[in-house]
């Protein structure tokens, strides 16, 4: 496998409106107009996004069955077969994006998430 960049970091919040203030006024980010399918906003930097997306309550080990409604880092793989390879290879619990797009995720040994894209 080989990693080619890091794509978005995808971040919980309980208030949408608190940590857009945050986020787009205190830190100046740009908002996208990208439609998400769930509540949250996006954030464009540069070629890198942050994902914000609403949680009713934080608790530390909660997930959501849908991975990638969980913290992550996503990666852009040259070859996204090969990676769910060499990660069936290793044991590694894989789910399929539920968006349908060319994307899996797995977990680290702590049980933090890690997004794989079609690069």
């Amino acid at each position: 496998m080989q990693i080619l960049q890091p794509l978005h970091t995808a971040i919980l919040v309980t208030d949408l409106q608190r940590a857009e203030q945050f986020y787009g006024e205190v830190l100046g980010l740009t908002k996208s107009d990208h439609p998400m399918k769930f509540p949250g906003a996006w954030y464009q930097v540069g070629a890198y996004q942050i994902h914000l997306i609403v949680a009713e309550k934080l608790s530390v080990g909660a997930k959501h069955e849908k991975w990638g409604r969980n913290p992550h880092i996503a990666f852009s793989v040259s070859d996204l077969d090969a990676a769910k390879q060499q990660l069936l290879n290793y044991n590694c619990l894989i789910q399929s994006s539920a968006s349908g797009r060319p994307a899996i995720f797995t977990q680290d040994p702590d049980g933090n998430v890690i997004e794989l894209n079609q690069g």
